[in-house]
């Protein structure tokens, strides 16, 4: 499904995000550091093919916030209270949102908001008939950006916005901020946040997390040329490029590439670019946080930290937050 298609649900000029997307896009692959937006991974086989890193031996993120979750539940039930509306950012494939729903108090709806429109569609309705009780309603949207929440027959008694996984870390820090400020307005007044932040830790085992045997995060990382091909008109061929991810120490993040392999050039809305030889462009960052640097980040973005879940390792965290 094209990104024209998946928005339509939700924008009402279509055609002019399309230009915008364009022009995001071109925007990105003529700066002086060519850089593609990691939102544009999220096509149904990006989705998919995120699914498969979460299952990796060596992805710790997606196991270790399930556990910190999972061992945590009664106290983040509590916290959250009754009549809740859980309204996800980024939903994905819904696995942390069922853990979560299952243990919270007469939930009052469940907003899944996701860029890949068939996905999302597809999770929500399976959703709906694991928990048939509870209001289930889609919402295809860019997440960094403000939109509307759908209206419920009965009106929620606080909104929690759930951002696992640490996606938080794909944004810059100047970005994080202004994706929280986004979350509070969202949240609303006593609203809360539940959100999973990946920690500084061992080199080696952040490395290995994103560069793993069997190819997957390779597979993922070019996937998103081929979307950018069909969403948007690029005509990039994926030989022409391989995956790289390196750790940044000055930034305390990973950075994904695409390299080039050899000098050649790609066509845009009518736009040649050049690409060099071993020149790359940046597809995603993975910031790491301390404790202590995310919650100032998020105090300043308008929230008060409430409580802290970490693992026995410290390899990762659970935050709530409430809405100022």
């Amino acid at each position: 499904m094209s990104l024209l298609a998946e928005k339509t649900a939700n924008i009402a000029n279509p055609e002019r995000m399309l230009e915008e997307e364009r022009a995001e896009i071109l925007e990105g692959l003529r700066a002086s550091q060519k850089r593609i937006s990691p939102k544009y991974f999220y096509d149904d086989v990006g989705s998919e093919l995120f699914d498969e890193i979460c299952d990796l031996p060596e992805y710790y993120p997606t196991r270790t916030e399930r556990c910190i979750m999972e061992e945590n539940l009664p106290e983040i039930a509590e916290l959250v209270g009754p009549q809740a509306a859980v309204i996800e950012f980024g939903a994905g494939s819904n696995t942390k949102a069922r853990q979560l729903l299952a243990r919270l108090e007469d939930p009052a709806a469940y907003v899944p908001v996701e860029i890949s429109g068939d996905y999302v569609a597809e999770q929500a309705a399976e959703l709906e008939r694991e928990f048939p009780a509870l209001s289930v309603k889609a919402v295809v949207a860019d997440f960094t950006k403000p939109f509307d929440l759908p209206k419920h027959a009965e009106e929620p008694l606080r909104n929690l916005i759930f951002f696992p996984g640490s996606t938080i870390g794909n944004f810059t820090k100047q970005d994080a901020k202004e994706l929280l400020e986004t979350m509070r307005l969202e949240a609303k007044q006593g609203g809360a946040l539940l959100i999973g932040v990946d920690l500084v830790k061992d080199v080696g085992v952040v490395r290995a997390a994103y560069n793993d045997r069997q190819g997957v995060t390779a597979d993922f990382n070019l996937n998103v040329l081929r979307h950018l091909n069909e969403g948007i008109g690029t005509n990039f061929q994926l030989e022409n490029f391989r995956h790289e991810a390196i750790y940044d120490s000055k930034f305390q993040r990973i950075e994904m590439r695409l390299i080039s392999v050899r000098r050649h050039s790609i066509t845009m809305a009518g736009q040649a670019i050049q690409f060099d030889e071993d020149e790359h462009i940046v597809t995603e960052y993975s910031h790491k946080y301390s404790v202590e640097g995310f919650t100032e980040l998020a105090q300043e973005a308008g929230w008060t930290h409430r409580a802290l879940w970490l693992d026995s390792k410290h390899l990762f965290s659970v935050h709530f937050l409430i809405a100022g």
